[in-house]
Parts: structure tokens; sequence; C-alpha cells
């Protein structure tokens, strides 16, 4: 039998979705072991001036 824990965890960068899931992963591994996979529910952009 397997167990799972699952969590939510909501990050921001103003680089990439990339670096915002980077650092999602390591705050959450500073209080959990062995994160073996992540998932990503939804992205959003907000807009700069003239450029997206």
């Amino acid at each position: 039998m397997a167990i799972v824990k699952v969590i939510e965890v909501m990050c921001n960068s103003s680089k990439s979705w990339e670096d915002a899931a980077q650092q999602a992963v390591l705050e959450a591994s500073k209080t959990l072991k062995h994160i073996k996979s992540i998932y990503l529910n939804q992205q959003q952009q907000h807009r700069v001036e003239q450029s997206i």
C-alpha cells in the first residue's frame, strides 16, 4: 500500500514559471523530505506597462 501526502504551495517569480516552481520546491523541502514530483495547476501572467 502506498501513502501519498499532497500539499498546495503558491509561489511567484518575476523571471519565469520554472523559477517559481524551483522556489516552491526549495521552500517546501525545508520541512518535507523525499519530494518526488510537482504538479503545476495554474499559471497567470500580469501585464506590465505595454508588454506581455
